[in-house]
């Protein structure tokens, strides 16, 4: 995959910032006994990626919003504990955009960030 990812098969614009986080799900038995022994009882594991983007024209950041608003999206994307292509379904986090400079027919956006967090 030449793309850094791709959201429900389409191309989107490759983020500036693209950072991997794998999270541990325990049991809900889990945690720590009198004798201070931790007992995690993993039951799954899931991902989070924080992406972001800088310099965005108006149509980039209307169309990484839009690849990003239905409620749940099939991300593919390489996986660094994988150690290959990945496609997993993702919801979305608060959104945020920073304005660069706003000039008619010159618009910019300096900033777009948000998580995705595996379903």
């Amino acid at each position: 995959m030449d793309e850094m990812i791709l959201v429900d098969g389409k191309r989107i614009k490759c983020p500036s910032k693209f950072k991997w986080k794998k999270s541990d799900i325990s049991a809900k038995n889990a945690g720590r006994t009198n004798d201070t022994k931790m007992h995690k009882n993993r039951v799954g594991e899931k991902r989070t990626l924080g992406l972001g983007w800088i310099n965005l024209s108006k149509q980039e950041i209307h169309e990484v919003l839009s690849a990003f608003d239905p409620e749940y999206v099939t991300v593919q994307y390489w996986d660094p504990k994988a150690g290959y292509d990945v496609a997993k379904v993702f919801y979305t986090g608060d959104m945020e955009a920073d304005v660069g400079w706003w000039k008619k027919g010159r618009e910019r956006y300096s900033t777009l960030g948000f998580d995705i967090v595996e379903q």
